[in-house]
């Protein structure tokens, strides 16, 4: 009988917390599934995997060392800075990822936190629950001005798939849209800044980019302009945010991402002026995490045929 290696999942409940299945997986590899593991516990549960996938666990130079059955990590996500390529590429294991299958899926959620900012339906929705405009003097009431998004400027920081994605529906909406690429260097980045009245950030998270938004750059933005983050925390100085957005000179600001997840409580943006936050959910539609979940079941299938694919390092 075949050998049938040894998988273990570090942490596969957000991609998977009892909606999808896990058997095509397990069809391929004798499966160990946790569904999330503690810092002290990485390098003991990953110690005799063959394969190792993980989400967002770290797999670091010390944890890749002591697993000296190690032929192959997956990452089950796009970006891929919790594991250390050069130390995976050291000792000749491939790191795969999976690309494009949240596009979509973000995108849209970038547009629904940029129309809470601009027209608040949630907030005038709870309002209204409140008693709001039941007691109003007039037909209607709003609480926040209304923004228009046609005729707008999207300037985009980074051009991949989802920056594409979202540059398409905001031309849909009549917007004019500009694109700064992530390696396109200061005076690119600048020219958009400058002269957009909503940042959408759709790039990596790398050294270069890290902090990318910070007192500097967000001096450079219109005042009155929004930005938006469904990419990665750490490209935003958050205490440099908090501070443009509670002097005004930003109108709002909506990120589906910070930079430690989950945040510690009394984080500066839970208490910032027109600061929307949600959980980290932009990629966690059904129909996403089925597309995650698919591409790491075919990633899996390639290597043990020889053929790795989707490999970063």
């Amino acid at each position: 009988m075949a050998h049938s290696p040894r998988l273990v999942v570090l942490d596969g409940h957000t991609l998977n917390p009892g909606d999808l299945s896990w058997s095509e997986l397990k069809s391929l590899a004798d499966c160990v599934i946790h569904a999330r593991t503690a810092s002290a516990d990485i390098v003991e549960r990953s110690r005799d995997a063959e394969i190792l996938l993980t989400n967002k666990t770290p797999v670091n130079a010390d944890t890749i060392a002591a697993c000296g059955k190690l032929r192959c990590i997956g990452v089950l996500a796009t970006g891929f800075n919790i594991v250390d390529i050069a130390a995976a590429r050291a000792r000749g294991i491939p790191v795969t990822n999976v690309p494009s299958y949240s596009t979509g899926s973000v995108a849209e959620h970038t547009f629904a936190l940029l129309l809470e900012l601009a027209r608040g339906v949630g907030r005038h929705a709870v309002g209204v629950r409140e008693g709001r405009w039941a007691s109003a003097a007039d037909f209607c009431y709003w609480e926040t001005p209304q923004v228009e998004l046609e005729g707008l400027v999207l300037g985009l920081v980074g051009g991949g798939r989802i920056g594409q994605a979202v540059a398409r529906v905001g031309r849909a909406f009549g917007m004019d849209v500009r694109i700064a690429s992530s390696r396109g260097g200061p005076p690119e980045l600048e020219s958009v800044l400058r002269a957009a009245d909503v940042v959408s950030l759709h790039c990596p998270l790398t050294p270069a980019t890290k902090h990318l938004v910070n007192e500097t750059t967000l001096s450079w933005m219109k005042p009155g302009a929004f930005l938006v983050n469904t990419s990665r925390g750490p490209l935003i100085d958050e205490s440099a945010l908090a501070a443009a957005l509670n002097s005004g000179r930003l109108a709002g600001a909506a990120l589906d991402v910070l930079s430690s997840e989950p945040p510690p409580a009394g984080h500066p943006l839970f208490t910032a002026r027109n600061c929307l936050i949600t959980p980290h959910i932009a990629w966690t539609t059904s129909a996403a995490r089925k597309r995650l979940l698919r591409t790491a079941v075919e990633n899996l299938r390639a290597f043990l045929a020889g053929q790795p694919q989707n490999v970063v390092n």
